[in-house]
């Protein structure tokens, strides 16, 4: 299997994670074309709050072990506090926000060279 299919493949999983459990305003941000990136893509999302954001990323990381064969993550940061929880798959990264955290780091912003992809939530 190839790369982009695998990162499709992990892409759309992490997405059903998301949406398991009501993750709201996901974006992903397409790196590829960006230089001297530490990934292909991004993938961000919001939570309500501390339980919720713990939530998204336990889901994601069960749909992807799932999905994947037992697929971990490489890498995991921020669950103590679930303020902004960071999920490293090597060629896609996810960053689980609370609202102000995300608006004060302003990830889009600071790599706006990316290409994005907003999706809509239904709920």
């Amino acid at each position: 299997m190839n790369k982009e299919l695998n990162s499709n493949q992990l892409i759309s999983n992490i997405i059903e994670g998301i949406e398991k459990v009501k993750g709201t305003d996901i974006t992903i941000m397409d790196l590829r074309n960006v230089e001297n990136t530490v990934c292909d893509y991004f993938i961000l999302c919001n939570g309500a709050s501390n339980t919720q954001v713990a939530a998204i990323s336990g889901a994601i990381q069960k749909t992807v072990s799932q999905a994947e064969g037992h697929q971990k993550p490489w890498h995991v940061e921020g669950e103590m506090n679930a303020e902004w929880v960071l999920i490293d798959y090597v060629d896609v990264v996810v960053h689980i926000f609370q609202d102000r955290v995300r608006a004060h780091y302003d990830l889009e912003g600071l790599w706006g060279d990316a290409t994005f992809i907003n999706l809509e939530t239904n709920y």
